[in-house]
């Protein structure tokens, strides 16, 4: 009889950890993605602000890549987004944490610096960027 109960344990363990090993090996993978913090630059490719701010835009996007999502939506392109982010004016910046809620808006064209700030002052911190260009070097 302990024979038979101790066979039936190993395949009953076996089967266990058969079933529920690929659910831990998700859960591990799930913990090491590191939700980012994001910027979104609501805007138009025509609009005269909204091209003062695509440099700046696309300047952050390459410096903090890794650290930082960065995305552009044309709002005269894509109304739906306009009305999803309830847009009054453009260029507007939505500041969401890494749980993407949003913390901070504003309206209208904004530095990198106040950019960054507007971050650093919600608790998120970013490392800077090893090639940063400063103006007038190469």
């Amino acid at each position: 009889m302990k024979k038979g109960y101790y066979k039936f344990s190993i395949v009953v363990m076996v089967l266990l950890v058969a079933v529920l090993a690929p659910f831990a090996v998700n859960a591990a993978n799930k913990k090491e993605v590191k939700k980012l913090p994001r910027l979104l630059e609501l805007g138009s490719t025509k609009c005269v602000p909204c091209k003062m701010m695509a440099p700046i835009i696309e300047e952050i996007k390459n410096e903090y890549k890794g650290q930082l999502v960065v995305q552009f939506i044309d709002v005269w392109s894509d109304e739906k987004a306009a009305k999803k982010y309830k847009v009054k004016s453009i260029p507007t910046q939505v500041f969401f944490d890494t749980k993407g809620k949003e913390f901070f808006r504003h309206v209208g064209y904004i530095t990198k610096e106040d950019i960054l700030k507007v971050f650093e002052q919600h608790g998120i911190k970013f490392k800077k960027p090893a090639d940063s260009k400063k103006p007038g070097k190469k």
